[in-house]
């Protein structure tokens, strides 16, 4: 099947911006009642999985016999063609009425994305790309940063919630850069995260413990904009690896080196 990436892209733009207002209207009128646990500190809410069925039901319209692999319904058939969908990237900041919390879609052709949109309601930011293209926020082209050093550079990552096998050597690598570095934010928002290193906001990205809708739209962004993307072995396994790196090309090999104490048993 040949598809219209750039039209499909459009729509899913359209769809996110339509589910974004839904999301911002309800966040008002969440109570304690609302939220439910899936494990330790991990949160869903009536709205994420509400979010879901409507970008899943509009998504199998726009692309028929489609899969899906999605954050509150993880048991959706894959395809040929696979929707990889997180309909509230940063629950705990929407429950807390923190705003900063993203609709993350991806779609993936066997096992290569092809189109990514990251759409951010609270500033009506829409990051979104697709195979071959430049990478755009809100209809202009982005770049990730021309950065020369981890010493010039800002970074984002998001702490672990419930894996903590790995934590020393985690907060050895945030020790670091807390020395050596502008800094490290932490948003709540892989896909956020993403994207603002897309379009040139953070110099890197790093993180362990994601699942695929975490990070397979943001992961396409940072590379259509320029950028280098690997898990923490400098291989390609970021989606389903729970582990990744997301940086411009200038600091990439510096900072990977920062991640020699990782052992393939994290995965």
């Amino acid at each position: 099947m040949k598809l219209n990436l750039e039209n499909l892209t459009y729509k899913v733009c359209d769809l996110a911006s339509e589910v974004g207002e839904f999301l911002k209207l309800e966040v008002s009128k969440l109570n304690t009642t609302d939220i439910q646990s899936k494990g330790l500190h991990n949160y869903v809410t009536w709205v994420d999985k509400e979010s879901e069925r409507r970008i899943v039901e509009q998504l199998s319209k726009l692309l028929p016999g489609s899969g899906f692999i999605a954050e509150e319904n993880p048991a959706l058939k894959t395809g040929e063609f696979t929707w990889v969908i997180d309909p509230l990237d940063g629950t705990t900041n929407f429950i807390h009425g923190v705003p900063l919390y993203c609709i993350s879609i991806g779609l993936m052709h066997h096992d290569e994305t092809i189109l990514a949109m990251v759409y951010e309601p609270n500033l009506n930011e829409c990051f979104f790309t697709w195979q071959s293209a430049p990478a755009y926020l809100n209809g202009k082209t982005i770049h990730v940063t021309q950065t020369a050093t981890i010493n010039e550079s800002l970074f984002a990552t998001g702490f672990p919630y419930y894996d903590y096998t790995r934590l020393d050597d985690y907060l050895d690598i945030f020790k670091h850069l807390l020395q050596n570095s502008r800094g490290v934010r932490r948003l709540g928002s892989a896909a956020a995260d993403l994207a603002y290193t897309a379009c040139g906001r953070y110099d890197g990205f790093f993180e362990y413990g994601l699942s695929p809708w975490d990070v397979n739209a943001g992961a396409l962004l940072v590379k259509n904009a320029g950028g280098v993307v690997s898990d923490f072995l400098g291989t390609q396994d970021y989606i389903f690896g729970k582990q990744i790196i997301a940086t411009n090309s200038s600091i990439y090999t510096e900072f990977l080196k920062l991640f020699g104490a990782w052992k393939t048993d994290l995965k």
